[in-house]
C-alpha cells in the first residue's frame, strides 16, 4: 500500500503499516487529500494544492490533523471544505496561518497601556488601570485571541464580580475602551465591541458626612497627635492585642486639615507644590487636576495651615515625604489611627471632602456654589448634596411659622 492511492477510510488507515521511510497514500475521491505515514507509526492527514497560476504557482500542503485524534470521516469533511475553498480562489493554509498569528488579549492590553494610557492619562489613573489589568482582566482574557471574545464571555466575566460591583464596572469600562481601540488598530472589525449592551451593576452612592460633633472630636485628636507626634491607641475589645503607638507626621496632619478646610481631593493636596499657591489672591491654581485646570479658593483656616507647613529646600512639594525631594505618598496609616481615636472608623479620607460640602449645604450655600468650590464640571455630581441644602429652608420656615403663629395667637391654644 505504500505510495499508493485509495479512498481514505478507517479501514485503509488501519491497514497502513509503517515502513523504513515516510510514504503517502492519496485519496481517490478528493484531489490532494493525503495520509502521511511515518516510520514511527504516526499518521496525519494533509491537503496538497496549488495557488496562483503558471510559473508563479505556489505549492501548499497544510496539515488537517493527526490520526487518531482526527478520525477519517472528520478529515474527509475538512479536506472537502478546503478543496472547495481552493476552487473558489481561497488559500486555507494562509487563512490558518492568519488565525494562529492573530493577536491575543494580552497584546491588546500591553498596547492599551503603551499607546493610550501612559501618553494620555494621569499617573494615578495609569496605576489603577495596571492594577485592574493584573488582578482581573489579564487572568480572565489574556490568553484568548482578540477576535474570539464574544458578548457572552464579557457578560460571564462581569457577572462573576457581583460581590464587587464598583470594581466590576470599572473593569468593564476599561475592557470596553480596549476593544474600541482594537477596532481602530484593526485587531477586530468595526462595530464589534463585545462590551456593548452588557449592563453595569447599580452602584450605591456612599453618603457619609461628619457631623459637627464628629468634626470636634477629629480636631481634638489631631491637636493631641500634633503635640505628641504620635497617638496611643487602646487594645480593641474582644481582640487579643496590646495598646499600640502610631507615629503621626506633620505632613499627614497637614494633608487631613487641608482636605477638611478646602474640600480638595486627596491627590490634589498630596501633589500640591508651593509655586501653585497664590497667597495674594488666596487660591491654589492646579495645572492638572482630575477635571483639568482648576482653582481652589483658600479660606483663612486653610491659609493658617499652610502658614505652619515648613518649606524644605530642594523640595517643591507642600506635603513632603520621607524620600528626598518627594511628596508624601501614603497618609493612610496616620489617618486610620486618627479616625480610630476619634471614633469615626467608617470615615474615608474622601468623606472629608463630602463633609466640607455638607457644611456648606447646611449653611445655605447653593448647589452651583458648592459645585464650583469642589471643582465639579458636571452639576449632577453636586446633586448628592441637594437633600442637605433643604435643611436651612426647613429651619427658616419653622422660624417664620412660629412668628406668624404667635402673631395670630395660635401658639397660645
Amino acid at each position: 500500500m505504500a505510495g499508493s492511492n485509495a479512498k481514505l477510510t478507517q479501514r485503509t488507515i488501519d491497514a497502513a503499516k509503517p515502513s523504513a521511510k515516510r510514504y503517502i497514500i492519496g485519496d481517490t475521491d478528493i484531489p490532494g487529500f493525503r495520509l502521511h505515514v511515518l516510520p514511527s507509526g504516526k499518521k496525519a492527514f494533509y491537503l496538497a494544492y496549488r495557488v496562483g497560476g503558471g510559473r508563479g504557482a505556489t505549492q501548499r500542503e497544510p496539515k488537517i490533523g493527526d490520526w487518531p485524534a482526527v478520525k477519517a470521516e472528520q478529515a474527509r469533511r475538512i479536506a472537502a471544505d478546503w478543496f472547495a475553498e481552493v476552487r473558489s480562489g481561497g488559500d486555507p493554509a494562509a487563512k490558518r496561518r492568519g488565525v494562529r498569528q492573530a493577536p491575543r488579549m494580552s497584546e491588546l492590553f500591553d498596547r492599551y497601556l503603551s499607546d493610550h494610557a501612559r501618553p494620555h492619562k494621569k499617573p494615578s489613573s495609569i496605576a489603577n488601570d495596571e492594577r485592574l489589568l493584573a488582578k482581573r482582566l489579564v487572568p480572565a482574557f489574556g490568553h484568548k485571541k482578540v477576535a474570539e471574545i464574544a458578548r457572552a464571555d464579557v457578560a460571564d466575566f462581569h457577572n462573576s464580580l457581583t460581590n464587587t460591583p464598583y470594581e466590576a464596572n470599572r473593569a468593564l469600562a476599561l475592557l470596553s475602551k480596549a476593544f474600541n481601540l482594537a477596532e481602530i488598530w484593526e485587531m477586530r472589525p468595526e462595530g464589534t465591541n463585545p462590551c456593548r449592551h452588557v449592563k453595569k451593576f447599580q452602584e450605591k452612592q456612599r453618603k457619609r458626612f461628619l457631623s459637627l460633633a464628629e468634626l470636634a472630636r477629629l480636631g481634638s485628636v489631631m491637636r493631641r497627635a500634633e503635640n505628641d507626634g504620635k497617638l496611643t491607641l487602646p487594645a480593641k475589645p474582644g481582640v487579643r492585642s496590646e495598646p499600640r503607638t502610631v507615629p503621626i507626621s506633620t505632613a499627614a496632619l497637614a494633608t487631613i486639615r487641608l482636605e477638611v478646610f478646602t474640600g480638595a481631593r486627596k491627590g490634589e493636596i498630596l501633589s500640591l507644590r508651593w509655586d501653585w499657591i497664590d497667597f495674594e489672591n488666596r487660591r491654589i491654581n492646579l495645572p492638572d487636576s482630575k477635571t483639568g485646570d482648576n482653582s481652589i479658593p483658600l479660606n483663612s483656616a486653610a491659609l493658617a495651615v499652610l502658614g505652619k507647613v515648613p518649606r524644605i529646600q530642594g523640595n517643591p512639594h507642600v506635603i513632603v515625604g520621607a524620600k528626598l525631594g518627594a511628596a508624601l505618598v501614603n497618609p493612610y496609616k496616620a489617618w486610620h489611627a486618627i479616625r480610630e481615636a476619634a471614633g469615626i472608623d467608617d470615615v474615608r479620607m474622601h468623606d472629608l471632602r463630602h463633609s466640607f460640602a455638607s457644611v456648606g449645604a447646611g449653611g445655605g450655600l447653593s448647589l452651583p456654589i458648592i459645585g464650583a468650590l469642589l471643582g465639579h464640571k458636571n452639576m449632577q455630581t453636586t446633586q448628592r448634596y441637594a437633600h442637605l441644602a433643604d435643611d436651612p429652608l426647613k429651619v427658616a420656615t419653622d422660624a417664620i411659622g412660629a412668628q406668624i403663629s404667635a402673631a395670630m395667637g395660635d401658639a397660645e391654644k
